[in-house]
């Protein structure tokens, strides 16, 4: 049996993305931003006495925390990047941000749909323009942010190397994107209260402002789900899609060798690692097989255990 890696013995295992520091600095500014906006908006909520502007003002804060976490995320994983106690580096560490700041989300999702029922059953007066204004104040700042974290932000990449498939979030960076659809979130609330504020001032329809609270703990509740799931997927090794194992087999595979035994996680935004076990009559070096991955950019860190075992191969043994 042999063991080889894709690259010399000694080699780095920094697998953050290339534009990890340009995200963490745009992280910072948003933080800023949604933190000022954040108290703006919780004392306009109790001092107009609208549901769905303090329910935004507590949506927001809840960003200002996760935003926080992310920023933090980004300064740590750049910090110890090289540290050798972090087996595959530190890539990993956005992840569980984001896992982190969409537990939490969730949760305050079901605290603003039980207040909205309160208000529902135990309507109170609203200062409508007073809180009109503050709605659309806050509705700019979060459009902002929204561009800040947007500027490169991508849902997916396609890899296309001839074998008829993609990878949707194969460099997806989801410490960047909890960041970028807490604001979206943000936004989408500032709409609805926006949007029950103007009915309730012109049409007299006051239970529409604890309605649209309702409207955005349902659609924060999805989107935490989303992410819960995304997150967790990568933190328990199970991202890595029947794609990639069908592209990685077929790319060592050849009329000798056959692989035996296939383990691929992701080990940063874009980056995976692998562990390929084969057998073969005349096996090449593990290098030679590791090399073949090398067309995937994506593969960063692979080991390949080459066994010899002669008519391993299905055609091998049919002949």
């Amino acid at each position: 049996m042999h063991h080889a890696d894709n690259s010399d013995f000694a080699h780095s295992h920094n697998f953050l993305s290339t534009s990890h520091e340009a995200n963490e600095r745009r992280t910072r500014y948003v933080v800023a931003l949604t933190a000022v906006m954040m108290v703006i908006e919780i004392v306009a909520g109790l001092w107009t006495g609208s549901m769905a502007l303090l329910a935004d003002g507590i949506h927001m804060a809840t960003h200002a925390g996760a935003l926080g976490v992310a920023a933090f995320a980004y300064w740590f994983a750049r910090r110890h990047a090289d540290n050798p106690r972090f087996t595959f580096g530190t890539g990993k560490v956005g992840d569980l941000a984001g896992f982190a700041s969409a537990l939490v989300l969730a949760i305050f999702a079901i605290g603003i749909a039980a207040e909205s029922v309160q208000r529902l059953i135990n309507p109170s007066a609203i200062a409508y323009s007073e809180a009109i204004w503050i709605a659309v104040l806050g509705l700019l700042v979060n459009i902002l942010s929204a561009r800040l974290l947007g500027a490169d932000h991508h849902h997916g990449h396609t890899h296309d190397h001839g074998h008829g498939h993609d990878h949707d979030h194969a460099h997806a960076d989801n410490n960047l994107r909890s960041a970028y659809f807490h604001v979206l979130a943000d936004a989408l609330t500032s709409v609805l209260a926006i949007a029950a504020l103007l009915a309730g001032r012109f049409l007299g329809w006051a239970w529409m402002d604890a309605a649209m609270g309702l409207v955005g703990a349902v659609v924060i509740g999805r989107w935490s789900w989303t992410l819960l799931r995304d997150t967790a997927g990568v933190l328990v090794d199970a991202e890595a899609d029947s794609a990639q194992y069908t592209e990685v087999r077929d790319t060592i595979e050849d009329t000798d060798a056959t692989v035996t035994d296939l383990h691929i996680w992701r080990v940063g935004p874009g980056k995976y690692a692998a562990v390929v076990s084969l057998v073969a009559a005349e096996p090449l070096e593990p290098a030679d097989y590791a090399a073949r991955l090398s067309v995937h950019e994506e593969y960063v860190h692979v080991t390949v255990e080459a066994h010899r075992c002669r008519g391993a191969h299905p055609e091998l043994r049919a002949a």
